[in-house]
């Protein structure tokens, strides 16, 4: 009975972005890490299998040790990412552990993507944590990552981690509400709140990336066709909003987001 209970339950890859988890001065959000995990808890008591893709450890990793020489941009990732992935991780297992649920630490590499075996490999790894009630955090493994091998950001990966496993919908948060139609700032610009097959909005898409992100609009615009392609519902919404991801569930019409519909519905 339990084994058909959980496949009947409904798959969705939840991607936040540094911009969401750090304040303005780069520091962790300990408040809003919280508030995402009450939301994570709240999706998985109402029906949904979750993967969390959580950026943010270089920032972690950052504001804990003052380096008295100069770095290069390499050593600077390898050495904040590999102290903040252990702050980072160290937050989420107590927090959750507040509501008893077991989280698992899943770190990946471009070239785990590329290799059939490393990615079937992986792929049993995520099933067999969610088969046994795991909430999988995933991150990109900045500490071996070269640059030339890395993925774009966290946005490309959780794209990745949506088909490997099946998901229903992917949501990437971020600071601001969606894909607009002019520059976000502009008084006159409003959210695109549906994109299909066939839509031309890519002249919409600003370059622009958060001081403490590699990504952007850019790459989530690219993640979004390419995961809606493969039949994967994808969202784009306002992380730093209360209770973005319970609103986006039971409330979508009034809770402003862009959607991009899968191709072929």
């Amino acid at each position: 009975m339990a084994d058909c209970q959980r496949s009947m339950r409904k798959r969705i890859v939840v991607k936040v972005g540094s911009n969401v988890l750090t304040t303005d001065r780069g520091k962790l959000d300990i408040t809003r890490v919280s508030a995402l995990v009450d939301q994570i808890v709240w999706l998985r008591e109402n029906g949904f299998d979750v993967v969390l893709v959580s950026s943010g450890a270089v920032a972690c990793g950052r504001n804990e040790l003052r380096v008295g020489h100069s770095l290069d941009s390499v050593e600077q990732r390898q050495l904040f990412s590999a102290m903040g992935q252990v702050k980072l991780m160290g937050l989420y297992y107590d927090l959750f552990r507040e509501f008893s649920i077991h989280v698992g630490q899943v770190l990946t590499t471009k070239e785990n993507f590329q290799s059939e075996r490393s990615y079937q490999n992986q792929r049993a790894c995520m099933e067999v944590m969610l088969e046994n009630d795991v909430l999988p955090i995933v991150n990109e493994n900045d500490t071996v990552s070269v640059e030339e091998l890395m993925f774009t950001d966290n946005d490309e990966l959780s794209g990745l981690i949506a088909k490997m496993i099946g998901a229903e919908m992917l949501v990437l948060l971020t600071g601001v509400d969606g894909l607009y139609n002019g520059n976000p700032q502009d008084v006159g610009s409003e959210v695109i709140r549906c994109v299909t097959a066939g839509d031309d909005v890519s002249r919409f898409v600003l370059p622009s990336k958060s001081s403490s992100g590699r990504g952007g609009m850019t790459s989530k615009f690219q993640t979004a066709l390419s995961v809606a392609e493969a039949g994967i519902r994808v969202i784009i919404a306002n992380g730093n909003r209360d209770d973005i991801l319970p609103l986006l569930i039971k409330n979508p019409s009034d809770t402003v987001h862009t959607e991009f519909v899968p191709t072929g519905r």
